[in-house]
């Protein structure tokens, strides 16, 4: 009989991406010599391969037609077992759909937040799970694996390391904590003047320096993060997916809010203390749990995204952030 092949769709973005890949290691762990295709953004595409997961990715940008098109038609060119959609969009179910797969994987209704999007799969799962990785992992139970998540492990190139270690070194760092105050939409941020502001405490307390991560067009959030940080003296750093990932796995612990560069640093294994407001940790937190997550008691949960700082991580204190900080990192406070 001949092997199964998938075609896996997670378009991006990077923290979703990631809380895909346990869905896709309990596919790969049922399925070992499956051909398992994965589409995904062309930004993403180093990303999924360094999962080791997928036997090939499509890159793929549904914002211009040509590339939409190349790809429906690469589609069509094979046979395929199912096509899962973890993504649950329009743009990403009308791949598989257009792209002739007569077995499409996709949830029902109930969880996904784009209307009409389901009726484009052949099988709707409806997910009892609260995380968005368990979530995933239904779909791939649909798809005939014995379990719904499984193990992975990201690749951090040597010579990556190597040179991030070589930077951080002429900086004067050789062990870090790295903050990441972004967050794509700034109402799930919490305030750059509080990370400054534990920045310096790290820095007096633990005589430890901070590494300050920021993202195209975070550039402001990094200025603020380290104005605030009176002599604490953070390095400010902006670097591609390999390099971050060095930096990351480095790194003593991360301190962030519901960001890529979290849920990166927690598949990396790296402690976290995770900053939560209008995002439910219990679907969008780190996984798996073992981190620290903060969050105002009955902060409201939504999704909409707004320019200003949600008023439930404005409770959120300094103190608070430092104290879980020590706490994993296995200090006594």
């Amino acid at each position: 009989m001949a092997e199964p092949r998938f075609l896996v769709v997670r378009l991006g973005s990077l923290g979703d991406i990631v809380h895909t890949f346990p869905a896709v290691a309990a596919l790969r762990e049922s399925f070992p010599n499956a051909e398992i295709v994965w589409l995904t953004h062309p930004r993403w595409s180093e990303l999924v391969s360094r999962s080791g997961l997928a036997s090939g990715v499509f890159p793929v940008d549904v914002r211009k037609w040509s590339s939409a098109r190349d790809i429906i038609l690469r589609v069509r060119k094979s046979n395929w077992t199912a096509a899962i959609d973890y993504q649950g969009l329009w743009k990403s179910a009308l791949l598989p759909f257009l792209g002739g797969v007569s077995r499409r994987i996709g949830f029902s209704r109930e969880t996904i937040r784009e209307s009409g999007v389901p009726i484009l799969y052949s099988e709707r799962v409806k997910s009892g799970a609260l995380h968005i990785a368990e979530q995933n992992g239904d779909l791939t139970r649909r798809a005939g694996a014995a379990r719904s998540v499984a193990p992975f492990a990201l690749r951090v190139w040597p010579e990556e390391a190597r040179l991030v270690l070589a930077e951080m070194s002429a900086q004067g760092l050789k062990e870090y904590i790295v903050l990441s105050p972004g967050g794509g939409w700034r109402s799930k941020c919490w305030p750059a003047e509080r990370f400054g502001e534990l920045c310096e405490k790290i820095f007096r307390k633990m005589r430890l320096r901070c590494v300050i991560n920021f993202g195209p067009g975070e550039e402001d959030l990094a200025a603020t993060v380290r104005a605030a940080s009176g002599d604490a003296a953070p390095v400010l750093y902006s670097g591609a997916l390999g390099p971050l990932m060095a930096l990351l796995k480095n790194a003593k612990c991360i301190v962030a809010g519901d960001t890529g560069p979290l849920h990166l640093a927690v598949a990396l294994k790296t402690p976290a203390v995770a900053i939560f407001g209008p995002t439910d940790p219990a679907r969008n937190g780190p996984y798996p749990a073992g981190d620290i997550v903060l969050r105002a008691t009955n902060a409201p949960a939504n999704h909409k995204r707004g320019t200003a700082t949600d008023p439930s991580l404005l409770k959120i204190s300094v103190e608070q952030v430092f104290e879980a900080l020590r706490r994993r990192m296995g200090e006594v406070v």
